[in-house]
């Protein structure tokens, strides 16, 4: 298994993250136990990993992967969400929409996402609308632990009055808050860049054979994979419908 060591509520060295949980039942439906090659989840994390030049240093499957991501096999999506708002629990905010005039009056975090610090689709989407000088970027390397959280933390701190989050990354966070937080799925618009996606596994490309035995195997556990995902608060869209 391809994993980052430092990356919940997705993985962790200590196995504590939905993807560890879901490269388990995976495993044990194919009759084996996972290994780890760990690297971070950045540039390079497909090339130094699937793709390394040694062998040794090499793994067989990355969980958690966009459908159609080209450097590897995708197998069917095993589950689709959104990009969300996140904001307090009764302090006067009903986001739905990225047109909601509020938002060009608050403080909105964003991640800011790779090595290049490119901005998530919905931040293309606020600029169009002239939403820029009060939008404030968290980066999401290691120097701190969970880097995923911190943007959710400044939520529930009161440093950001609401954040745009990838939806799998806020669940987690937001349950362990002790301050009650929305989470709002941002539907469709009419721009060119899409808001929800379709996740996979990942292989190697050309290796059919294994991209079978774990598509089957995801068919054969899907209902225990669905669990997982809902325990560590992924928001789940119906994968028929097609948002942007």
């Amino acid at each position: 298994m391809c994993a980052d060591p430092e990356n919940l509520p997705f993985s962790n060295r200590q196995l504590e993250g939905f993807e560890n949980k879901i490269a388990d039942v995976l495993a044990r439906e194919l009759g084996a136990s996972p290994s780890y090659i760990w690297w971070g989840q950045r540039r390079g994390f497909i090339r130094n990993t699937m793709n390394a030049t040694l062998k040794e240093g090499r793994c067989d499957v990355v969980i958690g992967v966009p459908a159609g991501y080209d450097l590897v096999r995708t197998t069917t999506p095993y589950y689709r969400s959104s990009y969300v708002f996140v904001y307090p629990k009764g302090k006067g905010l009903q986001i739905t929409s990225l047109d909601d005039p509020v938002l060009k009056k608050i403080r909105i975090g964003v991640h800011l996402l790779g090595d290049d610090y490119t901005n998530p689709p919905p931040v293309h989407e606020l600029a169009k609308r002239g939403v820029v000088d009060n939008v404030i970027g968290f980066d999401t390397f290691y120097s701190r632990q969970n880097p995923p959280g911190t943007i959710i933390d400044a939520v529930a701190n009161g440093k950001i009055d609401a954040a745009i989050v990838w939806g799998p990354a806020a669940g987690y966070f937001v349950a362990h808050q002790r301050v009650p937080l929305v989470v709002v799925p941002i539907p469709s618009g009419k721009g060119d860049l899409p808001f929800a996606f379709d996740i996979s596994v990942g292989v190697r490309r050309g290796d059919d054979a294994l991209r079978a035995r774990v598509e089957k195997a995801i068919g054969r556990r899907r209902a225990e994979i669905s669990k997982i995902l809902k325990d560590y608060g992924v928001p789940l869209l119906d994968r028929r419908v097609d948002a942007k």
